[in-house]
């Protein structure tokens, strides 16, 4: 089979405010692959998935995500590039005036969909994916913090992307319900989707095994192994 590559970073340095914060980045990520992205805080994870899903520059050799030239890419190709992504964040980023369904129909609609039955039957689907069709109608205050996770894996699933960025995906949640997460992110790698995860929770690593990435001292390394 021919390896499918999702993320192809050659020599890439990023920068957050004109300050290097990675450089001589070498990373690459192949669909269905599990890859978490560790190292202390400021050490550069959530800049180097910034600059993954095009939200600061990309100043390398060779930059591909998703098929899409990073270092070419204009403000007008950005919105088809993550189409073809989903982000999941810490805090959810729910939108607090509306229901679990407007949520979701609000990304459909802003990413073309107008067909109303293709909209509401993907709503389903990834409703369904993440055990809570029967949440549609609640407001993201009336949901657990798991509840709201799952809302959001949901969320970045609508557009069936190739690749799903999760910055610190359960870092405000109990053991408990983060392994619940974990359980879902890997259930969605298994489809052939890529998952990069940053993480500081090392409990899970160990846990959930997946190749390892660690940012430090200003680059990457790569661990290429699963960890026991």
């Amino acid at each position: 089979m021919t390896e499918v590559l999702v993320v192809s970073l050659q020599e890439l340095s990023v920068f957050q405010k004109n300050k290097l914060v990675l450089a001589h980045v070498n990373f690459r990520v192949k669909q269905g692959e599990f890859v978490y992205l560790i190292g202390k805080t400021g050490s550069g994870k959530s800049s180097l998935l910034q600059t993954i899903f095009a939200e600061l520059p990309a100043e390398a050799e060779h930059s591909t995500v998703c098929g899409f030239d990073l270092k070419t890419l204009g403000k007008k190709e950005v919105p088809f590039l993550r189409r073809k992504m989903g982000i999941i964040f810490q805090d959810y980023r729910l939108l607090e005036d509306r229901t679990v369904e407007d949520n979701l129909l609000f990304v459909l609609k802003s990413t073309g969909w107008k067909d109303k039955k293709a909209i509401n039957k993907r709503i389903m689907e990834v409703m369904s994916d993440v055990d809570l069709i029967a949440k549609l109608k609640t407001m993201p205050h009336q949901l657990s913090g798991g509840e709201q996770q799952r809302v959001a894996i949901a969320r970045a699933l609508l557009n069936s992307p190739e690749l799903i960025l999760a910055d610190e995906p359960t870092g405000n949640l109990d053991p408990q319900t983060s392994n619940e997460i974990m359980r879902l992110l890997l259930k969605i790698c298994q489809e052939d989707r890529a998952v990069i995860m940053a993480t500081h929770n090392y409990n899970l690593i160990h846990k959930f095994p997946g190749r390892v990435v660690k940012c430090e001292e200003g680059s990457i390394v790569d661990s290429n192994n699963k960890l026991n």
